[in-house]
């Protein structure tokens, strides 16, 4: 249907003022809305996994300073992915000192060895 836009002119077709989310027009197109700083990179999901499995497992274990420290640097690294996508190499050198303060738990919780892991390959080793 074509409209005059006020200055003479015809136009015809689709106007699309402004989308919020996803969308799509046309016979087979693939939509991804992806919400906030959801992680791209697949290490940086299985840190962030990880991460989750880990806090779950210190809740069970007696808080100590160490398990407190660790917890925090774990619940920080988990927001910076969730908010901007990944940590930043500041945000994992400070929970691979967190993570080598509480040394006794990453021989105990397979969740501290998992993020132990995953941080190293991140940061280079």
């Amino acid at each position: 249907m074509a409209t005059d836009d006020g200055q003479g002119k015809r136009h015809s077709g689709i106007s699309i003022g402004s989308v919020v989310g996803a969308m799509a027009i046309g016979d087979h197109n693939t939509v991804t809305n992806q919400q906030g700083g959801a992680p791209v990179d697949p290490v940086q999901a299985e840190l962030l996994e990880a991460l989750r499995e880990l806090r779950t497992d210190l809740a069970r274990v007696v808080a100590g300073e160490r398990t407190r420290a660790l917890d925090g640097a774990a619940a920080d690294a988990e927001a910076e992915i969730d908010s901007a996508g990944a940590a930043s190499p500041g945000r994992l050198a400070r929970l691979r000192a967190a993570l080598a303060d509480a040394e006794g738990l990453t021989s105990v919780l397979a969740s501290a060895a998992a993020v132990g892991r995953t941080v190293a390959t991140l940061l280079g080793g």
